[in-house]
């Protein structure tokens, strides 16, 4: 047997390549939508994708699972659990793919591997693992098991993301609950098993995910803080488990609906045009494109650049940034960013479902429109020593992009909390109207984001580019929930 593991540091994503030497063919596990590198890397290795296999419907990404099948005609192994409860691959259902819809318990091989489902509902109701058996090497037992979101390096897929992020009211609790219940399957395996998650560190499907990639069933019983928390009986758990999680990105409703219905098909890659100062200019000021800036350096975007601009580093927040603020998936977006760049930022987007990438610019066209005498503009940039002499004006509002969990353990007195990732969500319940905001995060990286969004709305903004935990050290901050409206 082979075994690959491809990671997204971006969306801090596995896939997992299982293939059988045997006789060539190969199964892929979690798949991201653009799946020519996977073709390569089996090819690479003397294999065919003969399968993909979904462990749910996910939030995160949108699946290259029908752009296999569509392309390749690969044969589909997708969960038929959690169809009561809404949450089937419709978009599977009737078609003309080859696909085999699994239930607890069913088996299947590629070559002289057998892998069979387990139900592990709670993260979502159709979640599914799958156990993998080595027989073409004579293994009578498992090797390991593809945990999706159910059991990560030291934590668990959380249960809420229906009701946080796919607007399901009054499920979560019940979802924890069947989490819970879940548990057990995962406990009964052999210590040695190896656990193959689908996540790692930053990911927003759990609160406390590690960074080793992969693990085994024995060390997670032993220093698995979520499934400690299960030793402590069901309620307890469901306290410990919905307790501290994560705002939800925005895009992950969109997500969980296209993964569900079906992910448009990608085939090649979108090819973005480079843009001269001029035509930079004309894009810039179309009323329709959206310019998303992704230089690295804070300052330098903040000090000068196009009016409207949207502010998302070309880091490992990309994703996080545009997902979060990028509503209309739709909206055709220029990016201002370095040439070498470009592909990756293209993948980065059509991961999340932004297809339509129509141009790019570098940053020394962007100049290059300035020098010109193209219109500019800029967001001030003050520290929190400037946070604590204006923060009791009248006029002046102090606005923490952090998540709540950070918001309860301290924050500046008087403010309010919108989290980033849920911005346009809480833009019209918790931002004060008519006043000069002061927008921090916890270092000034969530916040220029931030900053940038709000301008565009029109609101008057400060950036604070600073730290909060110095700030924290030697000023007075409260504690608590954020008030869910502004007053």
């Amino acid at each position: 047997m082979l075994f690959r593991q491809y990671f997204d540091p971006k969306l801090a994503q596995y896939a997992y390549l299982v293939g059988c030497q045997q006789t060539g063919e190969a199964l892929l596990i979690d798949p991201l939508r653009d799946i020519d590198r996977y073709v390569e890397a089996a090819e690479a290795e003397g294999l065919t994708i003969a399968a993909v296999a979904e462990t749910h419907i996910h939030a995160d990404f949108l699946s290259g699972a029908r752009e296999f099948a569509d392309r390749y005609g690969a044969k589909l192994y997708l969960s038929d659990e959690g169809a009561d409860e809404g949450w089937a691959s419709n978009w599977a259902k009737d078609s003309d793919y080859d696909v085999t819809f699994l239930r607890d318990g069913d088996t299947f091989w590629i070559g002289k591997i057998e892998i069979t489902a387990v139900h592990t509902p709670g993260h979502t109701p159709e979640h599914v693992s799958y156990v993998v058996v080595d027989k073409g090497s004579g293994a009578t037992t498992p090797i390991g098991i593809a945990t999706g979101d159910f059991v990560f390096v030291g934590d668990l897929g959380r249960p809420d993301l229906l009701e946080q992020a796919a607007g399901m009211h009054g499920v979560q609790e019940d979802a924890a609950r069947t989490l819970f219940h879940s548990l057990p399957a995962f406990r009964e395996l052999q210590d040695y098993l190896q656990v193959w998650p689908a996540h790692g560190a930053g990911s927003t499907c759990g609160k406390a995910l590690g960074a080793v990639p992969t693990t085994t069933v024995g060390y997670e019983k032993l220093y698995n803080a979520s499934l400690a928390a299960a030793d402590e009986g069901e309620d307890a758990f469901v306290d410990a488990i919905l307790a501290g999680q994560p705002e939800p990105q925005m895009y992950f409703a969109r997500m969980k609906r296209d993964n569900r219905d079906g992910v448009p098909l990608l085939g090649a890659l979108p090819q973005p045009r480079k843009l001269t100062a001029r035509e930079l200019g004309e894009r810039a000021t179309d009323g329709a494109s959206l310019v998303i800036d992704t230089r690295l350096d804070r300052s330098g975007f903040t000090a000068k650049h196009l009016p409207g601009a949207l502010y998302a580093p070309m880091n490992k927040s990309f994703n996080t940034v545009v997902g979060s603020l990028v509503v209309d998936e739709t909206t055709p977006l220029v990016l201002v960013i370095e040439e070498q760049h470009v592909e990756e930022a293209v993948r980065d987007l059509v991961r999340i479902g932004y297809d339509t990438i129509a141009a790019y610019a570098t940053p020394d066209t962007l100049e290059a429109y300035f020098e010109s005498g193209g219109e500019a503009a800029s967001i001030e940039e003050i520290t929190f020593d400037d946070v604590a002499r204006l923060r009791d004006d009248a006029d002046t509002a102090v606005v923490d992009v952090r998540f709540a969990s950070e918001f309860a353990g301290g924050h500046v007195p008087g403010a309010v909390n919108a989290s980033y990732t849920r911005l346009p969500d809480y833009v019209a319940t918790r931002i004060p109207e008519g006043k000069t905001l002061l927008v921090h995060c916890a270092s000034g990286a969530r916040s220029a984001a931030a900053s940038a969004f709000l301008a565009r709305l029109g609101y008057d903004v400060k950036y604070v580019s600073d730290t909060f935990a110095d700030y924290a050290e030697t000023h007075d901050v409260e504690a608590g929930r954020p008030a869910l409206t502004h007053a």
